[in-house]
């Protein structure tokens, strides 16, 4: 497919979604949902540079504003109302991560007398860490091609607390751990173990946003999550992020990208050690893909936004050799080099994907419609994926 047509499939998908989600024209209702949302929004922006036509800023902008609106208030159906931070409306408004964000789930989270249950609780609203992590990206992006610094002090604000709430802690009071999922208001957790990467999605992003503005630069009091980053490097020390999960392993290739990009600081040691072994748990995790036969099931058995994740961290892979090849300040191994050869020559697996979802029967299926508005902004973001991808 050559790239015009690419360009113009993504585009067409990100205003369908904006119309369906209810972003524009507006609706009193809109579907909100925080994971998909912060790929949409780096999408926008994504359209944006590429056609450098205003209304693509706008809408993801629009989104912004729209998602802490909804997803930083209690749901309609909750008898508190307001913001979930507690906050009058009009300090709401000035901070409205401060609270955290809603995940935008159909169910009501689970209050402390109810009894677990697994299947029903994939359906219930709540606050998940990777989530919180994937909007404070986004909102990194829009502060970067914007030069809005109110959006970077956001991603703080939602960092801080996210690290306050989430954190498991030992006796000592050093940080054992992260919560999988936590309650809408943050008060307590709804699953106590630990998502697998959470740690280092965490200590990743609060590393890129630390770093886009200098100390000297920043105006907005809450910019600096050094001691939260620290925190989460303790926990990932040692680790090991091996994973047969599909959307994992383009999580991982994600991670190392954006360490690889971020200029060296007093962690730059830590940084090389874990780009390595990123590099190497991907590796490992597409051998297993690749041999499973995963992508060789019918369109009713896949989920597309899953594989996607893995396409779209795929994509990262040529500007990894890129930065290897320079003088990124990290003085990176000659092991990292070779296996990003290895990956390179995995890069068709990306667009066989993109294909597979392309084709107009394969999204008719259950697995497509389903998760619809998820498979299309992440099939968007594969298609354009430096407005995730580049930092």
């Amino acid at each position: 497919m050559v790239a015009n047509d690419t360009d113009k499939i993504a585009r067409d998908t990100m205003l369908r979604f904006a119309q369906v989600s209810g972003l524009t024209p507006r609706n009193s209702h809109p579907v909100r949902y925080l994971w998909t949302d912060a790929y949409a929004v780096c999408n926008f922006l994504a359209v944006y540079r590429r056609t450098d036509e205003d209304r693509y800023l706008q809408l993801a902008l629009d989104l912004v504003k729209q998602v802490h609106e909804t997803l930083g208030r209690h749901r309609e159906d909750d008898e508190r109302g307001g913001w979930i931070s507690g906050l009058d409306e009009d300090e709401g408004y000035r901070h409205p991560t401060a609270g955290g964000l809603r995940i935008g789930k159909l169910l009501p989270d689970k209050q402390p007398y109810e009894p677990e249950d697994a299947d029903v609780e994939w359906d219930r609203d709540g606050q998940y860490f990777h989530y919180l992590t994937k909007w404070m990206h986004a909102l990194r992006q829009v502060s970067k091609v914007t030069g809005d610094k109110t959006y970077i002090g956001w991603a703080c604000e939602l960092g801080k607390v996210a690290y306050r709430q989430f954190c498991r802690r030992s006796a000592d009071g050093s940080i054992a751990g992260l919560y999988w999922k936590m309650s809408v208001d943050l008060t307590y957790p709804v699953v106590s173990s630990m998502g697998h990467h959470d740690p280092l999605d965490g200590y990743v992003t609060f590393l890129e946003i630390d770093r886009l503005w200098s100390k000297e630069d920043r105006d907005y009091p809450a910019c600096d999550l050094s001691t939260e980053r620290h925190g989460l490097q303790g926990v990932c020390e040692g680790s090991n992020w091996v994973t047969s999960d599909i959307l994992g392993i383009g999580g991982l290739l994600f991670d190392a990208n954006r360490l690889m990009q971020l200029p060296a600081g007093r962690d730059s040691e830590f940084v090389k050690t874990t780009v390595t072994s990123l590099l190497e748990a991907s590796l490992r995790g597409i051998n297993h893909v690749l041999t499973s036969g995963v992508l060789e099931e019918a369109a009713v058995q896949r989920l597309a936004f899953r594989e996607l994740g893995l396409s779209i961290g795929l994509h990262a892979v040529p500007m990894m050799r890129d930065l290897a090849a320079s003088s990124t300040g990290h003085n990176l191994n000659f092991h990292v080099e070779h296996m990003l050869e290895d990956l390179g020559r995995v890069l068709p697996v990306a667009h066989s994907i993109e294909d597979f979802w392309l084709h107009p029967a394969n999204r008719r299926s259950r697995g497509w419609l389903g998760h619809e508005n998820i498979n299309m902004v992440m099939l968007a973001t594969s298609l354009m994926p430096e407005g995730v991808l580049e930092l």
